[in-house]
């Protein structure tokens, strides 16, 4: 069993590696100026990929067409995630780099 620690290492790691291979992260606050989210966003190969954090256990990966007019909520994506950071981030970096599915 993997202690909650043993998860923060892991998203950690994940996290840093996706800023490796070019996300930028951003930090969206709410009204009251609290963090709402943490949002990664990478451009590459005609697609774009967006991560969100929201909790340990509510993350969204998303892969789109570059041309896509909304990126935190498309209409048209390749794939898309929704779950626990560590499952979610290890998804998003086994993705392809040159495909777009």
């Amino acid at each position: 069993m993997t202690s909650p620690a043993d998860h923060i290492g892991r998203t950690t790691s994940q996290l840093r590696q996706l800023i490796a291979r070019g996300f930028r992260f951003l930090h969206p606050r709410d009204a009251r100026g609290e963090l709402a989210a943490v949002v990664g966003v990478r451009a590459h190969h005609a697609v774009i990929d967006v991560v969100r954090l929201h909790t340990e256990d509510d993350v969204v990966a998303t892969r789109m067409p570059a041309d896509e007019a909304n990126v935190l909520e498309p209409s048209r994506f390749s794939w898309r995630r929704r779950g626990p950071a560590t499952s979610v981030l290890e998804e998003l970096l086994d993705l392809p780099d040159d495909r777009t599915a």
